[in-house]
């Protein structure tokens, strides 16, 4: 993993998420809209359904959001959403991924091309940089949660099915294999462990530090991308430095 810290970004971008959390659950009902209406509407015969309604509650979204999502894909109210996916590159050179639901593929295109250009990225075209990254299961697990040390975790991580394991003094990273992804989720829980998150993600197989004079750019670009309605997940090979 070229020593990729995923939880780095995640902790460095919290409490910008948190304060945006009416807009995540705004896109996570388009999210279990679309897994619901495009397989079957119970999720113990959709697994891809059954992922969302996971991580709908990790981002503790209330109960009758997540139903009423549902319910709205099985009332068959002529919503359509296409996936789109943007590539190219932010300030710096850092390679970047971004994926979308839209209902209008002309303003989210419009959208994502304002938030390159007028930060310092450019866009590429399909298949200019995902290459540069690996479809992932990825969990991490918050240190003070669990009593395990690195053998224990290791031992276990194993026994589960993952693939890799890193440390960090307050976080055990897992990745896996998409397709082991809920196998080794239900093993490790089994286990007595709690995920501080638990995705499908993007991870690149290298990362590039982002210039000191470009980080503003840089974290302005991705605010714009996240902030966007139409945009679900924006993955990036950036890295940051730590903040003391």
């Amino acid at each position: 993993m070229s020593g990729h810290s995923k939880w780095h970004n995640i902790q460095g971008r919290k409490n910008a998420q948190d304060s945006k959390r009416g807009k995540i659950f705004q896109k996570l009902s388009r999210e279990l809209y679309m897994a619901a209406k495009s397989g079957d509407p119970d999720p113990a015969n959709n697994p891809s359904l059954r992922l969302v309604m996971d991580k709908a509650r990790a981002a503790n979204m209330p109960k009758d959001n997540i139903e009423r999502a549902i319910k709205k894909a099985q009332g068959g109210d002529g919503e359509s959403y296409e996936e789109v996916t943007y590539e190219g590159y932010a300030p710096g050179g850092v390679a970047i991924l971004v994926e979308g639901l839209t209902d209008n593929k002309n303003r989210t295109a419009s959208n994502v091309r304002v938030a390159f250009t007028r930060n310092g990225g450019n866009l590429g075209s399909t298949g200019s940089v995902s290459y540069m990254f690996n479809r992932r299961g990825y969990f991490a697990i918050d240190r003070t949660t669990t009593d395990a040390d690195e053998d224990q975790m290791l031992e276990d991580v194993m026994d589960a099915g993952a693939d890799d394991l890193q440390t960090a003094d307050d976080v055990f990273e897992i990745y896996t294999d998409p397709k082991d992804f809920a196998a080794v989720r239900d093993s490790l829980l089994a286990k007595g462990y709690q995920f501080a998150s638990a995705e499908l993600t993007m991870v690149p197989e290298n990362t590039t530090p982002v210039p000191a004079d470009k980080i503003e750019q840089f974290e302005r670009m991705i605010d714009l991308l996240e902030d966007d309605d139409d945009i679900q997940n924006v993955y990036h090979a950036g890295e940051l430095p730590d903040e003391d």
